[in-house]
């Protein structure tokens, strides 16, 4: 499945509640999936670590659609290299981020 496939997915199942919900509420709801991602990170299992990272990536999705953001067109940055140094192998300074 593509990234525009599963953004699509995510509307069709959730767009009406979602836009009801706001960026504002949806962002809370991504926050607290990833404060569940990094529990499971810290002592959870592999089947946990699997299903908190499908949630984050959901909400994200999700966050996206609120916003009219279309994660595939917006990923394609990284396509031709490192945002930062332009590199296919990142070769900017570990204090740096993209």
């Amino acid at each position: 499945m593509h990234v525009r496939e599963f953004q699509e997915l995510i509307e069709t199942m959730y767009s009406a509640k979602d836009r009801k919900r706001g960026a504002s509420g949806t962002f809370l709801w991504f926050m607290e999936e990833v404060g569940e991602l990094a529990a499971a990170l810290a002592n959870g299992d592999r089947a946990e670590k699997e299903g908190e990272f499908a949630d984050v990536f959901a909400w994200l999705v999700t966050l996206a659609n609120v916003e009219g953001i279309d994660l595939q067109d917006a990923l394609r940055k990284f396509t031709e290299g490192c945002p930062g140094c332009g590199d296919m192998v990142c070769a900017c300074g570990d204090a740096e981020k993209p």
